[in-house]
């Protein structure tokens, strides 16, 4: 009866395993990439939920005919103080897993991450991230950042479809991190640091922007939109912003104080 109890653990191994086999099949798994280099993050996702998958598997057989094996005997257990073989090789293989991923990412992180490496930006902007909200900023007519002319949202970042995108990324208060999810794009905004970010959207729509990082009260309600447009709705929304905001500096620069 005991060996019969023992035999329980047995379904938690067989019923993870097919839940992450039958995932992607029912849309369980990864939102939607909308990114060109998200295949690229996405392969290293599984490679590295392959290698856990089959460390939890291996340790759950392993668990459950230990208890197979050995309910039931009445002996008393032994305390093995050391043992270097063992030690040697539960060091050895995660050490050696652990460089495997280090070298096998190299090429994506160094694609995504390494400023050197970005292709030439077509829109360029600054988004400035602070409690609670996002601050993006375009250049504006004169083409250049940090200008008076500069053109200002807050929350909602537009962009082109299928083009390049090239953010520098501020934070005005505390440690804040982008997370645009279905453009595989995550990186913390540092207090005094002035980070590039690129993406190229692949695919028209509207995606969410949040804060992955816990910087305050308001922490949950920071969130924004990526609204990926065609060319021409783009330079649109550009120009109406543009002309808003020129109209609104007039009108203030009417109203008597």
């Amino acid at each position: 009866m005991q060996k019969l109890w023992s035999l329980l653990f047995l379904p938690v191994p067989i019923f993870c395993v097919v839940l992450f086999v039958m995932a992607p099949s029912y849309g369980w798994w990864l939102p939607e990439n909308a990114s060109t280099f998200g295949a690229d993050v996405d392969h290293l996702f599984n490679v590295i939920l392959w290698i856990v998958t089959i460390a939890f598997v291996i340790t759950e057989l392993v668990l459950v005919y230990c208890l197979f094996r050995y309910t039931g005997h009445g002996n008393r257990a032994t305390f093995i103080h050391t043992n270097h073989t063992i030690e040697f090789w539960w060091t050895l293989i995660p050490a050696g897993i652990l460089i495997f991923i280090a070298v096998y990412q190299f090429r994506t992180w160094a694609d995504i991450k390494v400023a050197a490496n970005f292709p030439n930006a077509d829109v360029e902007m600054e988004v400035l991230a602070g409690q609670f909200e996002w601050r993006i900023r375009y250049p504006g007519p004169d083409g250049k950042l940090a200008t008076l002319d500069d053109i200002v949202s807050t929350n909602d970042m537009h962009v082109p479809v299928n083009k390049n995108v090239k953010i520098i990324l501020r934070s005005r208060d505390v440690l804040h991190s982008l997370f645009l999810l279905n453009m595989r794009v995550k990186q913390d905004a540092v207090p005094g640091m002035a980070i590039p970010v690129w993406f190229n959207a692949t695919k028209e729509g509207t995606y969410d922007i949040t804060c992955a990082e816990l910087c305050g009260w308001g922490h949950y309600k920071m969130r924004g939109r990526l609204l990926v447009q065609s060319q021409a709705d783009f330079t649109t929304w550009l120009a109406e912003k543009a002309e808003e905001q020129e109209a609104d500096t007039e009108t203030a620069a009417v109203v008597p104080r």
